[in-house]
Protein backbone atom coordinates (compact mmCIF):
# COMPACT_ATOMS: atom_id res chain seq x y z
CA UNK A 1 0.00 0.00 0.00
CA UNK A 2 2.78 2.38 0.92
CA UNK A 3 4.26 1.72 -2.53
CA UNK A 4 1.11 2.44 -4.08
CA UNK A 5 0.90 5.77 -2.02
CA UNK A 6 4.66 7.20 -2.97
CA UNK A 7 3.64 6.49 -6.95
CA UNK A 8 0.50 8.44 -6.50
CA UNK A 9 2.87 10.94 -5.02
CA UNK A 10 5.21 10.80 -7.58
CA UNK A 11 2.25 10.55 -10.51
CA UNK A 12 0.86 14.15 -8.05
CA UNK A 13 4.07 16.14 -8.02
CA UNK A 14 3.91 18.27 -10.85
CA UNK A 15 0.48 19.36 -9.62
CA UNK A 16 1.27 19.92 -6.00
CA UNK A 17 4.25 22.36 -7.60
CA UNK A 18 2.11 24.06 -9.99
CA UNK A 19 -0.31 24.54 -7.57
CA UNK A 20 2.52 25.98 -5.06
CA UNK A 21 2.93 28.57 -7.91
CA UNK A 22 -0.52 29.15 -8.41
CA UNK A 23 -0.98 30.13 -4.61
CA UNK A 24 1.86 32.11 -4.80
CA UNK A 25 0.44 34.34 -7.05
CA UNK A 26 -2.15 35.53 -3.07
CA UNK A 27 0.66 34.66 -0.48
CA UNK A 28 4.18 35.14 -2.75
CA UNK A 29 5.84 32.52 0.92
CA UNK A 30 4.51 29.74 -1.70
CA UNK A 31 7.18 30.30 -4.39
CA UNK A 32 9.77 30.81 -1.68
CA UNK A 33 12.34 27.88 -1.01
CA UNK A 34 10.98 25.26 -3.13
CA UNK A 35 14.05 23.39 -3.14
CA UNK A 36 13.32 22.47 0.60
CA UNK A 37 10.10 21.12 -0.44
CA UNK A 38 11.85 18.55 -2.09
CA UNK A 39 14.71 17.88 -0.18
CA UNK A 40 17.52 20.30 -1.02
CA UNK A 41 18.66 22.02 2.14
CA UNK A 42 20.96 25.34 2.40
CA UNK A 43 20.49 25.73 6.25
CA UNK A 44 23.50 25.06 8.61
CA UNK A 45 22.68 23.48 11.54
CA UNK A 46 24.64 22.15 14.64
CA UNK A 47 25.00 18.23 15.28
CA UNK A 48 22.52 17.75 17.79
CA UNK A 49 19.21 18.49 16.70
CA UNK A 50 15.65 18.16 17.81
CA UNK A 51 13.40 18.61 15.22
CA UNK A 52 10.17 19.76 15.79
CA UNK A 53 7.48 20.02 12.75
CA UNK A 54 4.65 22.31 13.22
CA UNK A 55 2.34 22.09 9.96
CA UNK A 56 1.22 26.18 9.69
CA UNK A 57 0.54 28.60 12.40
CA UNK A 58 -1.93 27.25 14.66
CA UNK A 59 0.30 24.60 15.00
CA UNK A 60 3.53 26.22 15.59
CA UNK A 61 1.57 28.43 18.56
CA UNK A 62 0.87 25.29 19.76
CA UNK A 63 4.52 24.67 20.29
CA UNK A 64 6.09 27.82 21.21
CA UNK A 65 5.75 26.30 25.18
CA UNK A 66 7.43 23.20 23.83
CA UNK A 67 10.51 24.54 22.08
CA UNK A 68 11.06 26.90 24.95
CA UNK A 69 10.90 24.48 27.47
CA UNK A 70 13.51 21.99 25.10
CA UNK A 71 15.58 25.20 24.60
CA UNK A 72 15.99 25.83 28.14
CA UNK A 73 16.50 21.61 29.05
CA UNK A 74 18.81 20.83 26.14
CA UNK A 75 20.90 24.03 25.97
CA UNK A 76 23.67 22.49 24.04
CA UNK A 77 20.37 21.76 21.19
CA UNK A 78 19.47 23.84 18.22
CA UNK A 79 15.41 23.11 17.30
CA UNK A 80 14.69 22.53 13.46
CA UNK A 81 11.54 23.63 13.11
CA UNK A 82 10.00 22.58 10.15
CA UNK A 83 6.08 23.78 8.39
CA UNK A 84 4.65 23.15 5.13
CA UNK A 85 2.84 26.56 4.71
CA UNK A 86 4.36 29.65 4.59
CA UNK A 87 2.28 31.25 7.51
CA UNK A 88 3.54 28.75 9.69
CA UNK A 89 7.14 29.69 9.10
CA UNK A 90 6.32 33.48 9.27
CA UNK A 91 4.94 32.29 12.43
CA UNK A 92 7.91 30.48 13.69
CA UNK A 93 10.01 33.55 13.12
CA UNK A 94 7.75 35.84 14.71
CA UNK A 95 7.76 33.75 17.93
CA UNK A 96 10.88 32.66 18.41
CA UNK A 97 13.01 36.05 16.95
CA UNK A 98 14.87 36.57 19.94
CA UNK A 99 15.54 32.76 19.99
CA UNK A 100 16.78 32.55 16.25
CA UNK A 101 20.76 31.17 16.72
CA UNK A 102 19.33 28.04 18.13
CA UNK A 103 15.96 27.97 16.05
CA UNK A 104 16.24 26.51 12.64
CA UNK A 105 13.40 26.45 10.32
CA UNK A 106 12.56 24.35 6.54
CA UNK A 107 9.65 23.45 4.87
CA UNK A 108 9.56 19.42 5.19
CA UNK A 109 9.97 18.12 1.96
CA UNK A 110 7.01 15.67 0.17
CA UNK A 111 5.97 12.66 1.58
CA UNK A 112 8.24 10.49 -0.66
CA UNK A 113 11.30 8.38 0.38
CA UNK A 114 14.13 10.10 -1.47
CA UNK A 115 13.41 13.47 -0.05
CA UNK A 116 12.91 12.43 3.31
CA UNK A 117 15.96 10.73 2.97
CA UNK A 118 18.14 13.27 2.11
CA UNK A 119 16.11 15.47 5.03
CA UNK A 120 16.97 12.82 7.61
CA UNK A 121 20.81 12.55 6.14
CA UNK A 122 21.15 16.31 5.75
CA UNK A 123 19.74 17.19 9.59
CA UNK A 124 20.54 13.91 11.05
CA UNK A 125 17.91 14.77 14.15
CA UNK A 126 18.43 12.78 17.35
CA UNK A 127 14.17 12.71 17.65
CA UNK A 128 11.10 13.69 15.61
CA UNK A 129 8.93 15.79 17.93
CA UNK A 130 4.91 16.11 15.50
CA UNK A 131 2.66 18.42 16.73
CA UNK A 132 -0.98 17.62 16.57
CA UNK A 133 -1.73 15.64 13.62
CA UNK A 134 0.65 15.38 10.86
CA UNK A 135 1.71 11.64 10.76
CA UNK A 136 3.09 10.75 6.99
CA UNK A 137 3.78 7.23 6.27
CA UNK A 138 6.97 7.38 4.23
CA UNK A 139 8.20 10.09 7.42
CA UNK A 140 7.14 7.98 9.92
CA UNK A 141 8.89 4.80 8.32
CA UNK A 142 11.94 6.06 7.04
CA UNK A 143 12.97 7.58 10.72
CA UNK A 144 12.44 4.32 11.89
CA UNK A 145 14.48 2.68 9.29
CA UNK A 146 17.25 6.06 10.37
CA UNK A 147 16.28 4.71 14.18
CA UNK A 148 15.09 8.31 14.74
CA UNK A 149 12.41 7.92 17.49
CA UNK A 150 8.91 9.57 16.63
CA UNK A 151 6.65 11.70 19.65
CA UNK A 152 3.13 12.38 18.09
CA UNK A 153 2.28 15.34 20.64
CA UNK A 154 -0.46 17.56 21.61
CA UNK A 155 -2.17 14.99 19.55
CA UNK A 156 -5.84 15.19 18.41
CA UNK A 157 -7.92 12.92 16.48
CA UNK A 158 -11.36 13.54 15.36
CA UNK A 159 -14.48 11.04 14.73
CA UNK A 160 -14.33 12.06 11.38
CA UNK A 161 -10.74 11.73 10.98
CA UNK A 162 -10.96 8.34 12.35
CA UNK A 163 -13.49 7.14 10.03
CA UNK A 164 -11.26 8.72 7.28
CA UNK A 165 -7.81 6.81 8.70
CA UNK A 166 -10.20 3.99 9.05
CA UNK A 167 -10.53 3.17 4.97
CA UNK A 168 -6.84 3.46 4.57
CA UNK A 169 -5.86 1.54 7.17
CA UNK A 170 -3.52 -0.52 5.85
CA UNK A 171 -1.59 2.74 5.19
CA UNK A 172 -2.33 4.74 8.27
CA UNK A 173 -2.21 1.52 10.56
CA UNK A 174 1.57 1.00 9.98
CA UNK A 175 2.54 4.37 10.71
CA UNK A 176 0.75 4.88 13.62
CA UNK A 177 2.08 1.79 14.95
CA UNK A 178 5.47 3.33 14.01
CA UNK A 179 5.42 5.93 16.59
CA UNK A 180 6.93 5.99 19.40
CA UNK A 181 5.50 7.66 21.54
CA UNK A 182 2.09 9.84 21.93
CA UNK A 183 0.90 12.76 23.78
CA UNK A 184 -2.70 13.02 23.50
CA UNK A 185 -4.53 16.06 23.98
CA UNK A 186 -7.52 14.32 25.76
CA UNK A 187 -9.01 11.01 27.05
CA UNK A 188 -11.17 10.95 23.72
CA UNK A 189 -8.65 11.28 21.56
CA UNK A 190 -6.46 9.04 23.19
CA UNK A 191 -9.01 6.44 23.01
CA UNK A 192 -9.43 7.36 18.87
CA UNK A 193 -5.70 6.89 18.48
CA UNK A 194 -5.55 3.80 20.32
CA UNK A 195 -8.13 2.77 17.72
CA UNK A 196 -5.46 3.17 15.28
CA UNK A 197 -2.69 0.53 17.02
CA UNK A 198 -0.45 3.43 18.77
CA UNK A 199 1.62 2.23 21.46
CA UNK A 200 3.14 4.12 24.22
CA UNK A 201 1.02 6.89 24.94
CA UNK A 202 -0.19 9.38 27.66
CA UNK A 203 -3.41 11.94 28.08
CA UNK A 204 -0.74 15.72 28.70
CA UNK A 205 -3.64 17.71 28.06
CA UNK A 206 -3.43 20.70 25.32
CA UNK A 207 -0.28 22.72 25.16
CA UNK A 208 -1.93 26.16 24.37
CA UNK A 209 -2.83 26.61 27.48
CA UNK A 210 0.96 27.13 28.69
CA UNK A 211 1.32 29.76 26.11
CA UNK A 212 1.68 33.14 28.19
CA UNK A 213 0.01 35.81 26.42
CA UNK A 214 2.50 38.44 24.84
CA UNK A 215 2.55 41.41 27.05
CA UNK A 216 3.22 43.61 24.03
CA UNK A 217 -0.59 41.93 22.44
CA UNK A 218 -2.33 42.88 25.76
CA UNK A 219 -0.88 46.56 25.47
CA UNK A 220 -2.05 46.87 21.80
CA UNK A 221 -4.99 45.64 22.63
CA UNK A 222 -5.24 48.29 24.93
CA UNK A 223 -4.24 50.95 22.58
CA UNK A 224 -6.47 49.60 20.04
CA UNK A 225 -9.52 49.59 22.27
CA UNK A 226 -9.17 53.08 23.05
CA UNK A 227 -8.87 53.65 19.12
CA UNK A 228 -12.13 52.15 18.39
CA UNK A 229 -13.87 54.40 21.10
CA UNK A 230 -16.52 53.78 23.84
CA UNK A 231 -18.07 51.93 21.23
CA UNK A 232 -18.86 47.74 22.26
CA UNK A 233 -16.92 45.36 20.01
CA UNK A 234 -18.01 42.50 18.53
CA UNK A 235 -15.03 40.03 17.15
CA UNK A 236 -15.49 37.02 14.71
CA UNK A 237 -11.78 35.07 14.80
CA UNK A 238 -10.22 32.83 12.56
CA UNK A 239 -13.35 33.11 9.69
CA UNK A 240 -13.05 30.49 7.54
CA UNK A 241 -14.42 30.93 3.48
CA UNK A 242 -17.92 30.94 3.55
CA UNK A 243 -18.71 32.42 6.91
CA UNK A 244 -17.94 35.78 6.21
CA UNK A 245 -20.83 36.57 3.94
CA UNK A 246 -23.07 34.53 6.44
CA UNK A 247 -22.26 36.64 9.81
CA UNK A 248 -21.91 40.11 7.60
CA UNK A 249 -25.07 39.19 6.24
CA UNK A 250 -26.65 38.45 9.84
CA UNK A 251 -24.91 41.83 10.90
CA UNK A 252 -26.87 43.85 8.49
CA UNK A 253 -30.29 42.21 9.33
CA UNK A 254 -29.90 42.64 12.88
CA UNK A 255 -27.84 45.08 13.72
CA UNK A 256 -29.70 47.14 16.62
CA UNK A 257 -26.63 48.73 18.56
CA UNK A 258 -23.50 50.72 17.88
CA UNK A 259 -21.59 47.98 18.29
CA UNK A 260 -18.24 47.67 16.18
CA UNK A 261 -17.92 44.45 13.91
CA UNK A 262 -14.10 43.42 13.82
CA UNK A 263 -13.26 39.98 11.53
CA UNK A 264 -10.11 38.24 11.46
CA UNK A 265 -10.00 36.14 8.46
CA UNK A 266 -8.06 32.80 9.00
CA UNK A 267 -6.14 32.52 6.17
CA UNK A 268 -4.55 35.81 5.17
CA UNK A 269 -4.64 35.18 1.15
CA UNK A 270 -8.53 35.98 1.53
CA UNK A 271 -8.02 39.45 3.51
CA UNK A 272 -8.95 41.00 -0.32
CA UNK A 273 -11.50 38.96 -0.83
CA UNK A 274 -13.42 39.70 2.82
CA UNK A 275 -12.39 43.66 2.53
CA UNK A 276 -14.16 43.23 -1.09
CA UNK A 277 -17.36 41.34 0.78
CA UNK A 278 -17.46 44.01 2.84
CA UNK A 279 -17.45 46.65 0.52
CA UNK A 280 -20.39 44.54 -1.18
CA UNK A 281 -22.78 44.70 1.58
CA UNK A 282 -22.31 48.86 2.06
CA UNK A 283 -20.47 48.79 5.45
CA UNK A 284 -17.49 51.53 5.90
CA UNK A 285 -14.47 49.76 6.51
CA UNK A 286 -10.93 50.14 7.92
CA UNK A 287 -8.16 47.82 7.98
CA UNK A 288 -5.83 47.18 10.79
CA UNK A 289 -2.93 47.31 7.99
CA UNK A 290 -4.05 51.20 7.71
CA UNK A 291 -3.67 51.58 11.37
CA UNK A 292 -0.39 53.22 12.80
CA UNK A 293 0.39 52.09 16.19
CA UNK A 294 3.81 53.88 16.16
CA UNK A 295 2.47 56.94 14.71
CA UNK A 296 -0.22 56.69 17.68
CA UNK A 297 -3.76 55.46 16.67
CA UNK A 298 -6.67 58.14 16.66
CA UNK A 299 -9.91 57.82 17.33
CA UNK A 300 -12.00 55.87 14.71
CA UNK A 301 -14.72 57.40 12.76
CA UNK A 302 -18.15 56.99 14.31
CA UNK A 303 -19.34 55.51 10.71
CA UNK A 304 -17.30 52.75 10.41
CA UNK A 305 -18.82 49.79 11.04
CA UNK A 306 -16.22 46.63 10.02
CA UNK A 307 -12.53 46.86 10.77
CA UNK A 308 -11.05 44.18 9.59
CA UNK A 309 -7.99 42.53 11.17
CA UNK A 310 -5.70 41.89 7.93
CA UNK A 311 -2.82 40.96 10.28
CA UNK A 312 -0.86 37.47 11.35
CA UNK A 313 -0.17 37.08 14.95
CA UNK A 314 -1.93 39.55 16.78
CA UNK A 315 -5.16 37.61 18.24
CA UNK A 316 -4.08 38.59 21.61
CA UNK A 317 -4.51 41.77 20.60
CA UNK A 318 -8.11 41.54 18.96
CA UNK A 319 -9.36 39.95 22.17
CA UNK A 320 -8.06 42.43 24.29
CA UNK A 321 -9.98 45.32 22.10
CA UNK A 322 -12.78 43.20 22.27
CA UNK A 323 -15.76 42.78 24.32
CA UNK A 324 -17.69 39.20 23.00
CA UNK A 325 -15.49 36.90 20.64
CA UNK A 326 -17.10 34.47 18.42
CA UNK A 327 -14.51 31.61 17.45
CA UNK A 328 -14.66 30.86 13.49
CA UNK A 329 -14.38 27.74 11.61
CA UNK A 330 -17.77 26.47 13.60
CA UNK A 331 -20.59 28.20 11.23
CA UNK A 332 -19.87 25.38 8.73
CA UNK A 333 -18.52 22.00 9.12
CA UNK A 334 -15.08 22.48 9.42
CA UNK A 335 -14.62 21.60 12.97
CA UNK A 336 -13.96 25.07 14.36
CA UNK A 337 -10.75 26.58 15.80
CA UNK A 338 -9.47 26.38 19.76
CA UNK A 339 -11.03 28.88 22.33
CA UNK A 340 -7.98 29.10 24.73
CA UNK A 341 -6.57 32.40 23.39
CA UNK A 342 -10.00 34.03 23.95
CA UNK A 343 -10.20 32.56 27.13
CA UNK A 344 -6.69 33.23 28.29
CA UNK A 345 -7.78 37.24 27.86
CA UNK A 346 -10.91 37.05 29.70
CA UNK A 347 -13.70 36.77 26.90
CA UNK A 348 -16.85 35.75 26.93
CA UNK A 349 -17.03 33.12 24.22
CA UNK A 350 -19.67 32.13 21.48
CA UNK A 351 -19.14 29.04 18.86
CA UNK A 352 -21.18 27.37 16.37
CA UNK A 353 -22.59 24.37 15.93
CA UNK A 354 -19.64 22.45 14.18
CA UNK A 355 -16.69 21.73 16.68
CA UNK A 356 -15.84 18.77 16.30
CA UNK A 357 -11.93 19.66 16.24
CA UNK A 358 -11.91 20.89 19.49
CA UNK A 359 -15.18 19.14 20.90
CA UNK A 360 -13.78 17.84 24.32
CA UNK A 361 -12.87 21.46 25.17
CA UNK A 362 -15.37 23.07 23.38
CA UNK A 363 -17.87 20.82 25.46
CA UNK A 364 -15.58 21.87 28.88
CA UNK A 365 -16.02 25.53 28.35
CA UNK A 366 -19.57 25.27 27.83
CA UNK A 367 -20.36 23.73 31.12
CA UNK A 368 -17.67 26.03 33.30
CA UNK A 369 -19.93 29.21 31.62
CA UNK A 370 -17.10 30.35 29.68
CA UNK A 371 -18.44 29.49 26.53
CA UNK A 372 -22.03 29.79 24.78
CA UNK A 373 -22.79 27.17 21.56
CA UNK A 374 -25.36 29.30 18.75
CA UNK A 375 -27.07 27.36 16.12
CA UNK A 376 -26.87 29.47 13.00
CA UNK A 377 -25.83 32.88 12.19
CA UNK A 378 -29.06 35.10 13.24
CA UNK A 379 -28.67 33.15 16.88
CA UNK A 380 -24.90 34.29 16.96
CA UNK A 381 -25.49 37.70 16.14
CA UNK A 382 -28.62 37.57 18.11
CA UNK A 383 -26.65 36.47 20.99
CA UNK A 384 -23.67 38.86 20.66
CA UNK A 385 -25.68 41.27 20.92
CA UNK A 386 -27.28 40.33 24.05
CA UNK A 387 -24.08 39.79 26.01
CA UNK A 388 -22.73 43.21 24.75
CA UNK A 389 -26.09 44.74 27.15
CA UNK A 390 -25.39 42.72 29.77
CA UNK A 391 -22.10 43.63 31.34
CA UNK A 392 -22.51 41.08 34.49
CA UNK A 393 -23.26 38.63 31.93
CA UNK A 394 -20.28 39.57 30.15
CA UNK A 395 -17.82 39.85 33.07
CA UNK A 396 -19.25 36.33 34.92
CA UNK A 397 -17.94 34.66 31.46
CA UNK A 398 -14.80 36.26 30.96
CA UNK A 399 -13.92 35.46 34.42
CA UNK A 400 -14.87 31.58 34.18
CA UNK A 401 -12.83 31.84 30.51
CA UNK A 402 -9.72 32.62 32.61
CA UNK A 403 -10.05 30.52 35.34
CA UNK A 404 -10.88 27.73 32.63
CA UNK A 405 -7.39 28.43 31.18
CA UNK A 406 -5.39 28.52 34.28
CA UNK A 407 -6.97 24.88 35.06
CA UNK A 408 -5.39 23.28 32.42
CA UNK A 409 -2.21 24.41 32.45
CA UNK A 410 0.81 21.90 32.78
CA UNK A 411 0.53 19.85 29.30
CA UNK A 412 3.95 20.96 28.52
CA UNK A 413 6.08 19.97 31.58
CA UNK A 414 4.35 16.38 31.00
CA UNK A 415 5.22 16.44 27.43
CA UNK A 416 8.48 17.16 28.19
CA UNK A 417 8.69 14.10 30.42
CA UNK A 418 7.47 11.91 27.90
CA UNK A 419 10.31 12.88 25.52
CA UNK A 420 12.98 12.62 28.06
CA UNK A 421 11.58 8.46 28.14
CA UNK A 422 10.87 7.79 24.97
CA UNK A 423 14.79 9.33 23.18
CA UNK A 424 18.06 9.58 24.31
CA UNK A 425 18.07 13.41 24.58
CA UNK A 426 20.98 14.45 27.56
Amino acid sequence: MRLLYTLFWWLSLPIVLGRLWVRGRQEPGYRRHIGERLGFYRQQAGASIIWVHAVSAGETRAAEPLIRALLKRYAGHQILLTHMTPTGRATGELLFADVSARVVQSFLPYDINWMIKRFLRYFSPQICVLIETEVWPNLVAQCKRHQVPVALVNARLSEKSLRKARRLSALILPAAQAITCVAAQSGPDAERLKALGVGKMIVTGNMKFDVSPPAKMAERGAQLRDCFGARPVFLCASTRDGEEDLILKAFCELHKHDALLVITPRHPQRFDQVAAMIGAYGLKQVRRSALDFEAGLEKLPADVQVVLGDSMGEMYMYYAACDVAFIGGSLIPLGGHNLIEACAMARPVLTGPHTFNFSEITEDAIAIGAAIRVADPAALMTQAFTLIGDAGKRKSMGDNAHAFFLQHQGATDRTMALLAECSTLQ
